[in-house]
């Protein structure tokens, strides 16, 4: 019989070593079949699809409107397709993002290539801060959504030395999550950090053939 310290050593040493796993920071394209169109059970990457969400705030509302363009764009030599985030605050303009979006036609894994930022005030562009591309500056794709997750799994999703970092741990694949459009069940949640911000945390919740539902303290309206 197996003593139950050894057990518990055992035990303990698996959750230590979880903990301290490192972060996938590297995702070579080689032997990737990358593509402009498809999905896997938490991401859909067609032309036309669009997310709705908001916040809770009754006066002055969060809304961001993601919409996958009938518009591709080559990022450091890969093909990928162009996906819109349009913010308003109050019914202003805050932000429109174009991000570029990949997936391997094999694994259905989705990639991140970079974005295009246009921060607004008082309706102008005052900055473009957050672009980066996939290629230049030494910045190289990112892992967005698997579509196999597994739990405790840690990899980053924008890998842009000192532009953007974000970085994600999968903390659930059973989550639940109610939201203006419907309860949705087995989600798979994400814990956002970044190192370029310390004190950032947030969540994300991805429902079974949906996609993303919740942002932080956005909620999802409607899907279409």
């Amino acid at each position: 019989m197996i003593p139950v310290k050894t057990v518990l050593a055992a035990a303990l040493g698996a959750v230590l070593g979880l903990q301290t796993a490192p972060w996938q920071q590297s995702f070579p394209t080689e032997g990737l079949d990358l593509r402009t169109v498809g999905e896997n059970p938490y991401f859909i990457l067609r032309p036309g699809y669009r997310l709705s969400f908001r916040d809770r705030d009754a006066k002055h509302p969060t809304v961001l409107v993601i919409t996958v363009l009938d518009e591709t764009r080559t990022v450091g030599g890969i093909e990928t397709r162009v996906v819109e985030e349009r913010e308003t605050k109050g019914g202003e303009l805050v932000e429109i993002s174009r991000n570029y979006f990949a997936i391997d036609d094999k694994t259905k894994d989705v990639y991140y290539l970079g974005e295009d930022v246009d921060i607004y005030e008082k309706g102008k562009v005052v900055n473009h801060e957050g672009s980066w591309h996939h290629g230049t500056d030494g910045a190289t794709l990112g892992l967005f959504v698997p579509a196999q997750p597994a739990m405790g799994r840690r990899f980053y999703q924008e890998v842009a030395p000192r532009v953007a970092m974000d970085r994600v741990e999968i903390v659930s694949l059973t989550h639940k999550v109610t939201t203006p459009a419907g309860t949705f069940t087995g989600c798979l949640r994400i814990r956002e950090t970044s190192p370029l911000e310390p004190l950032l945390r947030d969540h994300k919740s991805f429902a079974p053939g949906v996609g993303l539902v919740q942002d932080g303290d956005l909620l999802l309206v409607s899907c279409k």
